[in-house]
């Protein structure tokens, strides 16, 4: 998991609350070296950094949000797999040549059950970033992902898959493999699927790319993560010729979880510790973990056939739109 040792990555809106920590720290420092009691300042302010922290971040704009869900510190899906299954055993190759470094997966268990869980997964450098691609999956990876899910439908081990990603792969080299061809697919093979599957945007949640694993019985969102068709620099691009613009268009898209539970597209949303998940990963994976067992427990008692219609009801009811 992500540790506190790490140079901590502030955001703009981040600062102000680190330099009230830090003149915390100082003062707290200054009066062990002069043998000074201090305490009651300090309590005053502890309890207004407190009051600072709740302040920011019950109160960001979609485009903060979207910052967060790029957070280099922020939790993925590696993380995530670590944290909240018992063992676990990575699994390689799409057997059609490949083995896509940006989506992983694998047979696991959380708390017993066998489970197969795969997702995107962006590098923790700039060397490891390159690797991976930044999160943004090929062909190959949506082929893996798909013979990872074809195992677990024929064991009969639900799937749970992790959404982070800027979006597919768009390389030259993407397209002669036929990176459409493999998400499309994925979203007709998934609907088809007997077993439980459920889907949580960790992260970040762009266009095609994350479709391609996203088509489950259930759609979980952390607070601080977003789901969009395409991203605000793009939009803005789009739409004004001018990615300036990127902060009108990620409000008007409707990116954020609570937007995506007022429409109805998201089916469970996830508190974050104040800070974001990168502030307590481990906390965070408690609450995820928590939710996918109660899902799968709800999911689990429901026939087949009663999963599969009540999947395909769930996507024909999106499209809901308001001016």
């Amino acid at each position: 998991m992500v540790t506190s040792e790490r140079k901590p990555y502030l955001l703009d809106f981040e600062k102000p609350l680190a330099e009230l920590e830090n003149r915390i720290e100082q003062i707290r420092e200054l009066a062990t070296e002069n043998g000074v009691d201090v305490s009651e300042q300090i309590r005053q302010l502890e309890s207004r950094a407190l009051e600072l922290r709740q302040e920011i971040f019950s109160n960001l704009s979609p485009a903060q949000k979207l910052q967060l869900a790029r957070h280099p510190r922020r939790p993925s899906t590696l993380d995530y797999i670590q944290a909240i299954s018992d063992e676990w055993m990575e699994l390689h190759g799409d057997r059609s040549g490949s083995d896509d470094p940006a989506l992983v997966g694998g047979v696991g268990s959380i708390a017993g059950r066998p489970v197969v869980m795969l997702g995107h997964q962006k590098g923790r450098d700039t060397k490891d970033n390159v690797q991976r691609r930044f999160g943004m999956a090929s062909p190959g990876g949506y082929r893996k992902a798909m013979r990872l899910m074809e195992h677990a439908d024929r064991f009969s081990m639900p799937i749970i898959t992790f959404i982070d990603t800027p979006g597919a792969w768009a390389g030259v080299e993407a397209e002669q493999l036929g990176q459409g061809e493999a998400i499309a697919y994925n979203l007709r093979e998934m609907f088809r699927l007997d077993v439980p599957i459920i889907c949580t945007v960790i992260g970040e949640g762009g266009s095609g790319g994350a479709l391609g694993i996203g088509v489950g019985d259930r759609l979980l969102m952390f607070e601080h993560s977003v789901y969009t068709v395409a991203s605000p620099e793009a939009c803005a691009s789009i739409l004004w010729k001018d990615a300036t613009k990127a902060p009108q268009a990620a409000e008007a898209l409707k990116i954020t979880a609570a937007d995506l539970k007022n429409l109805g597209i998201l089916d469970d949303l996830l508190a974050e510790p104040s800070g974001g998940a990168h502030s307590d990963p481990l906390k965070t994976a408690a609450t995820l973990k928590q939710a996918i067992l109660h899902h799968l427990k709800e999911l689990s008692q429901l026939t087949n056939s009663e999963r599969r219609d009540l999947r395909y009801q769930k996507f024909r009811r999106i499209g809901v739109f308001i001016e």
